[in-house]
């Protein structure tokens, strides 16, 4: 895509801003923080924390945990600006579990929390993954749903 594709994409979201009903607002607000924290954590782990992560040998694991992260923040954006009729509010939620168990505990691992991390990751991905099985299931089913899921 070339920026002026970007661009009206871009345009396209700031649109849907002026006319959001109460459930967009949300999921834009949790794509808002998401991409929020997940560029100050992906910056943080790049430079303050770059020599701890590197001599712990878990830069891969925070960088693991911010492409995620990031990556879920633009998917809720879109999610966010998806016309009504797609499940909204369901997938939002679970990609929403999926950065805090996913994410968030691999960021713990990475900064030598306990071990006991290590298995909530795979349930941070699971919810990741119902929720893009969800959106895909209801998009290819043709299913109205509204945000009364």
């Amino acid at each position: 895509m070339t920026i002026v594709g970007y661009g009206l994409v871009f345009a396209e979201i700031l649109r849907k801003l002026g006319g959001m009903n109460v459930s967009s607002r949300g999921i834009f607000v949790a794509a808002g923080v998401a991409g929020l924290t997940g560029v100050a954590l992906g910056a943080f782990g790049a430079h303050a924390l770059k020599e701890v992560l590197a001599k712990a040998g878990m830069t891969e694991v925070w960088r693991t945990a911010t492409h995620y992260h990031v990556a879920h923040a633009v998917a809720l954006l879109a999610l966010a600006a998806a016309p009504q009729s797609l499940p909204t509010r369901a997938v939002a939620r679970w990609w929403v579990a999926g950065l805090v168990l996913f994410c968030g505990s691999l960021y713990g691992l990475a900064l030598g929390g306990p071990r006991w991390l290590g298995p909530v990751t795979p349930l941070g991905g699971v919810a990741f993954m119902v929720g893009w099985s969800w959106l895909a299931w209801r998009a290819w089913r043709g299913c109205a749903l509204t945000d009364k899921e």
